[in-house]
């Protein structure tokens, strides 16, 4: 079987390899780089192309330049977003702007998750989130007009506690929700209000919420981008079973 060739300009292949090194640690935090001929020599490269490299992983904060000391790895490592259907607003820690609330029809992908019928429509709930004050994440969050309509879900305001309670104080309490997570470059609004450098791909989580019975109650679309965050699920163990 024939196998592509890696047709990336060089600098990109450079940054490519140290980059993987800083997620994995093999770079830690704080550790400095060799100097720009030490790594041109390493790479077999000229110094240009490793000034690019080190350029683009500047631009993407994996790296900082100290002047008169050299180039360093970030102090901060990957920042975790824990996969939870809603994070509670708090001093030096997440918050929420509200950026639209509509009715819509929505894309094909949530009206099939909440069992829609075609050309009908539902609330619309668009938001950035917030850490420390800088954005991590856009949502699209829809809701089912027989639930949402008339409930805070469907006002301009946010909403203490969030839609988890809301929804649970309807009766349709939170029971499972699911997501599917996919990789790819982002449009330009998501560039824009998230402050993405250029060439830097988003995560995709595709998520559904379902009550009792199974019922979806929420489906949403959430965005981040993915140089600087990664996404942490947990469950709890599960028991072992003899042959």
């Amino acid at each position: 079987m024939a196998r592509r060739v890696d047709s990336r300009p060089r600098h990109q292949q450079v940054a490519a390899d140290l980059r993987a090194q800083i997620m994995s640690g093999v770079l830690p935090a704080g550790a400095q780089l060799p100097s720009t001929p030490q790594l041109a020599e390493q790479y077999g490269c000229a110094p240009a192309t490793i000034q690019g490299a080190m350029k683009l992983l500047k631009e993407e904060r994996f790296l900082e330049g100290q002047p008169g000391r050299g180039v360093f790895v970030r102090q901060r490592q990957p920042f975790t977003v824990t996969a939870t259907a809603y994070k509670t607003p708090a001093p030096g820690g997440y918050s929420y702007d509200l950026l639209h609330v509509n009715e819509v029809e929505p894309p094909v992908d949530i009206a099939q998750a909440l069992d829609l019928d075609e050309g009908e429509q539902c609330v619309e709930r668009h938001r950035v989130l917030l850490h420390d004050g800088d954005p991590i994440e856009l949502s699209w969050s829809y809701y089912p007009l027989d639930i949402a309509s008339g409930s805070p879900l469907a006002r301009r305001a946010k909403i203490k506690g969030g839609a988890p309670k809301v929804l649970a104080d309807l009766g349709f309490p939170q029971r499972t929700f699911e997501d599917r997570v996919s990789v790819r470059q982002p449009r330009t609004e998501e560039v824009v209000m998230l402050d993405l450098p250029a060439d830097v791909p988003v995560i995709r989580q595709f998520r559904v919420i379902r009550s009792d019975d199974g019922r979806p109650v929420e489906a949403s679309v959430l965005i981040k981008g993915g140089h600087l965050f990664e996404v942490l699920y947990q469950q709890p163990a599960q028991p072992e079973t003899g042959d």
